[in-house]
């Protein structure tokens, strides 16, 4: 769910810990005794071994299931690939890493060289242009030499690299370095035809390229040294605060992403002498590479087309001057798809005709995002997202409905559609104040009915939504603008309210204990994310630009094999999984990604786009209430949330799980 970006799933408690005292112990104005919280804090937290000791379990209370993330996938695929019956089904098998990611996702990966290759082996490229190439009629594959019996005038290479590239060996190259690979080679025969179609595909390439980096640095030097320094700042921020990306230049690799990092991110601070970024801000421009050139020209590009998150569209993927314009061409298409004054092209792949166009693009997003549903795919395998836009279907109302008559019979309210139930509830909101049922708020209540609906009606084998605990002390500190007191909330001033099906047991070896514990998990790491999230709606205070935080996320995301890279994905097996982020006003400040719901399934078949606007349709209710709860809170009755902390999801899940009379 893995932002992202946007971080794009539930996972493993990371970011700050929870040190202010068991969330349900009261708001964020609560005090307690040092001696207390120290005691406290010394306490585990996992819903298991709620107060014993911390630090005192024999050891991990679940092995990582074996052949679990992407290392370990990147063997299967290998090795099927390793085992096809010919090449060309070898490069299918490598293209899509065994149906995980689209294949075009691997043909944009390509370097110069490997894709001339590809080419001039398969016939196979990215671009849409190849009609009027000369070379597409010298494609003679390597498998049909090879059955033909004619003599290789080169044998090349094929393989997988530990990035998740395909990579290839070409005419006039050395080896493949095996260090840098999943497994060996596969040898690729090459024909005088496929040899000389290589060579002129390069010729023609290096034409191109030399044309685009002469332009790309006559368009740097027209900024001057403030225009670029100013460009590298808004690249950094960008960097900085969206979620993890991995981009390539030929074979160069730029990435905030763990311990590869070469950029600004989590493990590099801005003006980190290892971040490029900051490290071009010392060089003149003519010092500069031509990689580091079209990196800075593609990130400017993407963020004048939508914001930092339109970087990590181009994840794992070259991130050159050719592709970058192809990408803007493919949202041209898609925006002009939708009532209102068409897009132009780009005149030309000129950077200045392509600044237009993404401003363009830019412009035109914000009217197309007030007319129809706008959501990403996530390709968590490569990190990989791609902007779409959502039809609606009949089966978006048949789950609306069935949501609404499940929250209507448990609820007080009435109407047959979760529209209907958000007018029920804004006509007399008070009862979201009071207690109902088991819970200590109204509000309450309709967090957790709609989550538990959510998971029933979707087939989810968890569901959960998240949200701020206390709204008095927030509407508190927006009165006295006291941005720094909002920043210094740590993750239990946030809650999250976790949900599972009864059979995601049988993913957590058949126990309700391991279920209850990844729930818990999951929860924490939903705090972190609203903590993570609540300082990008604020002014750009000091408080507020030292402290860490991504932009709040704004459209939902429906993700598939999310398992691989994250730790806490990949530990509490969140495979398929939609979210979807909704904004909510308090105190005439809106708060975009204040609250989500997201679904996730561990295993089977992944969500669809009709189960994505759906879910959307039960985040805005839950959206909606909190707004009516913010309101309540400004007239003087204050709403708090006081469940779902590590108790709360012990409790009811044992409770839900555990048949009458059984052991827990």
């Amino acid at each position: 769910m893995t932002g992202p970006a946007e971080t794009t799933g539930p996972a493993e408690t990371t970011g700050p810990a929870e040190t202010n005292g068991p969330a349900g112990t009261g708001g964020p104005g609560e005090r307690e005794s040092r001696r207390a919280a120290n005691a406290r804090k010394r306490l585990s937290r996992r819903p298991s071994r709620l107060g014993t000791a911390a630090g005192t379990a024999p050891g991990p209370d679940r092995a990582r299931e074996p052949g679990a993330g992407f290392p370990a996938l990147l063997q299967r695929v290998w090795q099927r690939a390793r085992t096809a019956p010919d090449l060309r089904a070898s490069l299918d098998i490598l293209l899509g890493l065994d149906g995980h990611v689209p294949p075009q996702v691997q043909l944009r990966a390509l370097s110069t060289t490997e894709e001339a290759a590809l080419h001039a082996l398969w016939g196979l490229t990215w671009r849409e242009d190849t009609t009027t190439d000369a070379t597409a009629t010298a494609t003679a594959t390597a498998d049909a030499d090879t059955a033909t019996g004619e003599e290789p005038v080169f044998v090349g290479e094929l393989a997988l690299a530990t990035t998740g590239r395909i990579v290839l060996r070409g005419p006039a190259q050395g080896p493949l370095d095996r260090r840098h690979l999943v497994g060996g080679v596969l040898r690729v025969p090459w024909s005088l035809q496929a040899a000389r179609a290589y060579h002129d595909r390069m010729s023609r390439a290096a034409a191109r390229t030399a044309h685009t980096l002469a332009d790309c640095r006559a368009w740097l030097e027209r900024q001057g040294e403030k225009g670029r320094d100013e460009l590298l700042e808004q690249a950094k921020e960008a960097a900085l605060r969206t979620a993890p990306f991995v981009l390539y230049q030929e074979h160069r690799q730029y990435t905030n992403f763990r311990e590869q990092n070469s950029l600004t991110g989590k493990t590099l601070w801005p003006g980190h002498p290892d971040c490029v970024l900051s490290s071009l801000q010392q060089l003149p421009l003519e010092l500069w590479s031509d990689h580091d050139v079209q990196l800075v020209i593609g990130l400017t590009l993407l963020i004048r087309s939508a914001g930092a998150g339109r970087v990590e569209e181009a994840n794992g993927t070259q991130l050159s001057i050719d592709h970058v314009a192809a990408m803007l061409e493919r949202i041209r298409h898609s925006y002009n798809s939708v009532p209102g004054e068409p897009v132009a092209p780009a005149a030309s792949h000129g950077v200045e005709d392509l600044k237009t166009l993404a401003e363009a693009l830019g412009a035109r997003r914000r009217q197309v995002i007030r007319q129809v549903p706008l959501y990403r795919e996530i390709h968590g395998t490569l990190m990989h997202k791609v902007e779409r836009i959502a039809a609606d279907t009949d089966g978006v109302r048949r789950r609306d409905e069935e949501l609404s008559r499940r929250l209507a019979a448990r609820l007080p309210l009435a109407g047959t559609t979760l529209d209907e139930l958000g007018h029920s509830a804004a006509a007399d909101p008070a009862w979201l104040a009071r207690p109902h049922g088991a819970h200590a708020t109204g509000l309450e209540a309709l967090v957790h009915e709609s989550v538990t609906a959510v998971a029933d009606v979707f087939a989810a084998d968890f569901a959960m939504s998240r949200g701020m605990r206390s709204l008095p002390a927030l509407i508190k500190a927006l009165r006295a603008e006291s941005w720094a007191e909002i920043c210094g909330w740590d993750i239990t001033h946030y809650f999250c309210c976790v949900v599972p099906r009864p059979q995601a047991r049988a993913h957590f070896g058949d126990s309700v204990q391991a279920m209850a514990d990844a729930a818990w998990a999951m929860s924490s790491r939903m705090q972190y994310n609203s903590w993570h999230f609540v300082p990008g709606n604020l002014p750009r205070h000091p408080a507020v630009v030292a402290r860490d935080h991504f932009v709040p996320p704004t459209i939902p995301d429906i993700a598939f094999f999310s398992d691989q890279h994250h730790h806490g994905h990949v530990s509490n097996q969140v495979r398929f999984s939609i979210r979807s982020p909704q904004p909510v006003e308090v105190a005439g400040r809106t708060f975009n990604g204040f609250v989500d719901l997201r679904l996730l399934r561990c295993a089977g078949a992944p969500f669809t786009e009709p189960d994505l606007l759906a879910a959307h349709r039960a985040s805005r209710f839950i959206a909606r209430a909190t707004t009516l709860a913010a309101e309540l809170t400004l007239t003087g009755t204050p709403v708090e949330v006081t469940a779902f902390d590590a108790p709360w999801h012990w409790r009811t899940i044992t409770a839900a799980h555990t048949p009458q009379g059984a052991p827990r």
